[in-house]
């Protein structure tokens, strides 16, 4: 076993965060990142709105594993799949039964797309996007074709919307809410951005749900709750993200809706820490750059020998929507509190405060994006 070896078990943003944090603060502690998939480099954001940006899936791979080894001076055994943590002899089961060492694990596993329990013959063509590959397949499917229906008017589904309606496609958006981006933004804001998305070509269909998708022809068939019928080419499903937990769960590893880790980033096993879209701070789970730049900032000076604690300051979310530019701070809604709304034909600026009149959180569209930097520094912590 090497001297406080640490062993990643991830290659997206977070586990190679934290390899370029460790790195820069140790030059020699030994490091081994696992991959699932090729273990290449890419910005995951970058994929819901490549169309309209003139990115390929070969030029979106900023660098192979290879040259990320050699670059970050760390081992990264690609197609490598965890089978089973033994967190009492610290090792790691793979795949095909050999077992690896580590003297601190961090597990930085991600999320899996939610797949929606559909009826008919073709709810095996339906898409997600979760990584490069299938983003690949995603846009090999494009090819030659016209019309694309996104279930879900959530932040991605929203971004690939805007994304394929700007590059010549017909696209559906169906969701069960009532308004895009439900969870983020307040009626107002959802009735503008749909408002200006629908301006784009975008067609909505809410408060319903899809009930079956079946091949028709060369085409797809989707039935909707309310009998409307949609036909289409491709069906991308983007209805939200289920934090990986299962590799930590069978272990023993306390988990809620992702894996439970302290503000050290540490589970209950003092060896053992995890960050990310599979990771769940203080009841927190934050699948977006921001959290996970901070976090890994912080776990890599633990690792390194000064535990540090994470903070997360305000870190507002910009929506790719171009045809309505959106930035939204989610407030905690914990907190009692209301939305102030002013609307105009150029924007709206939803502004929640709490009952002593603290600004928790904001929601600005369209031209009210101005006031972006003012409004941030008066935002509190999400995590002091």
């Amino acid at each position: 076993m090497m001297d406080n070896s640490v062993v990643i078990v991830g290659s997206g943003l977070a586990g190679y965060a934290v390899a370029r944090e460790l790195r820069k603060l140790d030059s020699d502690i030994p490091i081994t990142m696992l991959s699932a998939d090729h273990g290449g480099f890419y910005s995951k954001p970058m994929l819901s709105n490549a169309l309209s940006t003139g990115k390929t899936p070969q030029s979106i791979l900023n660098s192979d594993a290879a040259h990320m080894a050699s670059q970050l001076k760390i081992s990264i055994r690609a197609y490598c799949r965890v089978t089973a943590i033994n967190q009492s002899k610290n090792t790691l089961t793979l795949a095909n039964g050999e077992e690896i060492f580590y003297d601190q694990l961090v597990l930085a596993l991600g999320a899996d797309q939610i797949r929606l329990p559909l009826q008919g013959n073709a709810v095996a063509k339906v898409l997600t996007v979760n990584d490069l590959d299938d983003y690949e397949s995603f846009r090999d499917a494009l090819i030659g074709k016209k019309r694309v229906s996104i279930i879900g008017a959530g932040l991605i589904g929203c971004e690939f919307a805007n994304d394929l309606i700007a590059t010549g496609y017909q696209v559906d958006v169906i969701d069960i809410g009532p308004q895009p981006l439900g969870r983020l933004l307040p009626p107002a804001g959802g009735v503008f951005i749909q408002q200006k998305l629908e301006a784009a070509g975008v067609v909505f269909h809410l408060d319903t749900a899809t009930q079956s998708i079946d091949q028709i022809g060369q085409h797809l068939r989707l039935i909707l709750n309310n009998g409307e019928l949609i036909e289409s080419d491709i069906v991308l499903s983007a209805v939200g993200l289920r934090p990986r937990t299962q590799l930590a769960e069978r272990v023993g590893i306390q988990a809620n809706r992702g894996i439970v880790v302290n503000r050290l980033l540490q589970t209950q096993f003092s060896s053992i820490y995890a960050l990310g879209d599979c990771a769940e701070v203080e009841g927190k789970v934050l699948p977006f750059v921001m959290p996970i730049t901070h976090a890994a900032r912080a776990l890599a000076a633990t690792l390194a020998g000064n535990p540090t604690t994470v903070h997360y300051p305000a870190m507002p979310v910009m929506v790719k929507t171009p045809a309505c530019p959106t930035v939204v701070s989610p407030p905690d809604f914990s907190i009692n509190g209301e939305w102030q709304v002013v609307t105009d034909k150029d924007g709206v600026q939803a502004l929640y405060h709490d009952d002593d009149g603290n600004l928790l959180g904001y929601a600005l569209l369209g031209a009210a994006t101005k006031e972006r930097s003012n409004l941030t520094a008066q935002l509190p912590s999400v995590l002091e």
